[in-house]
């Protein structure tokens, strides 16, 4: 289980995520960066928002090896090539954190790897 922080001392979250997230005494499982790579084809699909979903569907995969689910995610960050993108990206992600969502970081880089247009990490607790 994961205790959501809130407080009026701090601003609060404008998007699909929480200002803060605990899990005391827990075991922590970290996921690599998640590339948008379709593991069927090894392609990335096309625009913003079927990559971000590959790429979240790409960390659920690998949360759910370690008995994990979205659910027990404290914490993402969110690498996007241009933050022009922030607004559809944001939409997508919203979707796979439709409660108590993660602590989040959402930055833009000067490049990721394969020329992706995002990349996904997350940190959980079992």
């Amino acid at each position: 289980m994961k205790d959501i922080i809130a407080t009026a001392a701090a601003p609060a979250a404008i998007g699909p995520y929480s200002q803060g997230v605990s899990a005391p005494l827990r075991a922590l499982t970290i996921t690599s960066g998640q590339l948008p790579i379709d593991p069927a084809t090894g392609a990335f699909p096309e625009g913003i928002e079927a990559q971000t979903r590959q790429s979240l569907e790409n960390v659920k995969a690998v949360l759910a090896a370690a008995g994990l689910t979205m659910a027990d995610v404290l914490k993402t960050t969110v690498f996007l090539k241009d933050m022009n993108d922030f607004a559809a990206m944001n939409g997508v992600y919203a979707t796979f954190f439709p409660e108590n969502p993660p602590a989040r970081s959402a930055v833009e880089v000067a490049r990721l790897p394969k020329d992706a247009l995002v990349e996904i990490e997350a940190i959980a607790a079992s």
